[in-house]
């Protein structure tokens, strides 16, 4: 009888170590998928922050046409990210040099 009870004992041991390694991998999982997805906001800010520069530097020298397309370009990534259907830009579209 006490060999059963330690066995049913050690099963349970088992079965509640094995839940609370399932629990742990989807929390992991989960902190993976919010990691990237602010690693993706990350980068569309610095590419808006590195259009806001242009914007300023074209400014400063005078450059009106050059202003124009970079502030346009920045609307339109305002503008897409306000639209809930479209995802944030991934990383290769984080390099931003337009002139």
């Amino acid at each position: 009888m006490e060999i059963n009870e330690g066995q049913k004992h050690i099963r349970e041991g088992q079965k509640e170590a094995k839940e609370k390694f399932e629990e742990i991998s989807r929390e992991a999982a989960k902190l993976k998928e919010e990691t990237n997805l602010i690693s993706k906001q990350s980068a569309a800010n610095q590419v808006k922050l590195d259009l806001m520069f242009q914007i300023v530097k074209a400014r400063s020298e005078n450059d009106t046409a050059k202003d124009a397309i970079l502030t346009q370009l920045l609307r339109e990534m305002i503008n897409r990210k306000a639209e809930p259907e479209q995802k944030q830009a991934p990383r290769e579209e984080a390099k931003t040099s337009v002139f």
